[in-house]
């Protein structure tokens, strides 16, 4: 009787200890960033950053899965192009103002998830009032890979010096469509570039011919900055700028937004 029940009860530890163990056992390690990743601002910490994913104050109007912490995360070539940019706008009274960097594979399929519930509509009057979102992939404003996971492309805009706070979005506010004079959509201290930040129209187009006068100056002056350090605009995002060449072309990142898989490079 004795052995039977130092039997079961060496069989009930083992089970237990199974159990305890099996959700480490089965748990991922998070993906580790290349050396060739830095945090920027360990290589240029005057350029300012709102990262816009770690908030509610997206078209999702949700935190982005994959955003840990604010931080921009680039490629060390597209980091070190960057800051030479902003030596270049310091000395002329303006600063880089960073909205995205690298964003891990998990966020993109954030945005697939979300561009396909069409009920969930409830950005519409900001970011994109005269697109019908049925249509967001057709029209190219949501994709199933972004150059953003290979590390070397940004979203970014222009402030004058010194910079004004920009308040923090309430959820629940009421929304101004991003494409509605600057005085009159969400607060930015960034100056005036006809548009909001990741709004879904035309008028985004960095050349739309619609766009004059300080708007369009404004974005000529970026682009033209960004050009002479290496980087090449998207044609239909007057934010979006891409490194080149990119250090990994072909290669789309999962680890997360987070100090960590940078620290100490």
């Amino acid at each position: 009787m004795r052995t039977s029940l130092r039997a079961l009860a060496a069989t009930a530890a083992a089970l237990l200890a199974v159990t305890a163990l099996s959700p480490a056992a089965q748990a991922r390690p998070e993906p580790e960033a290349p050396e060739e990743f830095v945090a920027l601002r360990s290589v240029d910490p005057t350029i300012i950053q709102e990262m816009r994913y770690t908030t509610a104050h997206t078209f999702l109007g949700e935190r982005v899965d994959g955003y840990r912490q604010p931080v921009c995360i680039l490629t060390r070539p597209a980091a070190r192009a960057l800051h030479l940019a902003q030596q270049r706008l310091l000395r002329q009274g303006y600063s880089l103002k960073v909205y995205d960097c690298y964003r891990p594979q998990r966020a993109v399929d954030h945005f697939v998830r979300w561009a396909k519930d069409l009920d969930d509509q409830s950005m519409k009057g900001e970011f994109y009032p005269r697109v019908d979102k049925d249509r967001l992939f057709e029209d190219g404003y949501i994709a199933e890979k972004s150059g953003h996971s290979r590390g070397s492309t940004v979203d970014l805009t222009l402030v004058r010096l010194p910079a004004l706070p920009t308040r923090p979005y309430r959820p629940g506010e009421r929304l101004a469509p991003c494409f509605a004079p600057k005085g009159e959509r969400f607060p930015d201290n960034s100056v005036d570039m006809g548009t909001g930040y990741d709004c879904f129209d035309t008028l985004s187009h960095t050349d739309d011919p619609r766009i004059q006068g300080l708007q369009r100056a404004n974005r000529q002056f970026l682009k033209r900055t960004l050009t002479e350090v290496g980087f090449v605009n998207l044609p239909e995002e007057w934010w979006h700028f891409t490194f080149r060449p990119e250090p990994f072309p072909d290669t789309y990142f999962g680890f997360p937004v987070h100090r960590r898989p940078v620290a100490g490079h």
